[in-house]
């Protein structure tokens, strides 16, 4: 199962609506800290609304302990990034992947980046905009995989 994975975000809500997104397409959510909020906290919760008790939500404190996870379950790293090497709609996904994004404001840690086994971009129409917000991001990317792997089969 495709998974997405949150490195560092900052923004309550944009967590929130990607809380959203996992729940709607039953795919899990790993959050990597530092966290810029609590998980707690209440713009956090109002964007999920009454959907988190549907999202199959994972925290790990920091990258080393996340990192641990992944080797132990395997799968690919796909590194979401406005520096990423190959357009997200020329990529082949895997039932497996781990799609990696990065915090708001920083993207993901160049460390990470080098580790990742693919890094994609969405491409952008207009040069002057630089990124789409994350939560939208997460949606584009997550969907495009699992209308590659078949994932919608029902509704």
């Amino acid at each position: 199962m495709v998974r997405v994975v949150l490195v560092h975000p900052q923004i309550p809500p944009n967590t929130g609506n990607i809380a959203r997104t996992c729940a709607a397409t039953a795919t899990e959510l790993h959050l990597v800290g530092p966290l810029g909020f609590q998980i707690s906290d209440r713009y956090l919760k109002r964007a999920g609304l009454d959907y988190w008790p549907l999202v199959s939500l994972y925290y790990h404190p920091n990258l080393e302990d996340f990192l641990t996870i992944h080797q132990k379950f395997g799968g690919r790293l796909i590194g979401f990034s406005v520096s990423g090497h190959q357009s997200y709609l020329e990529y082949s996904f895997k039932s497996d992947d781990w799609l990696l994004f990065g915090s708001e404001t920083q993207g993901l840690p160049a460390n990470l980046l080098t580790s990742c086994d693919a890094t994609v971009y969405i491409p952008m129409m207009e040069p002057k905009v630089r990124s789409l917000n994350l939560s939208v991001s997460v949606a584009v990317g997550l969907f495009e995989a699992k209308r590659q792997l078949g994932d919608f089969t029902g509704s």
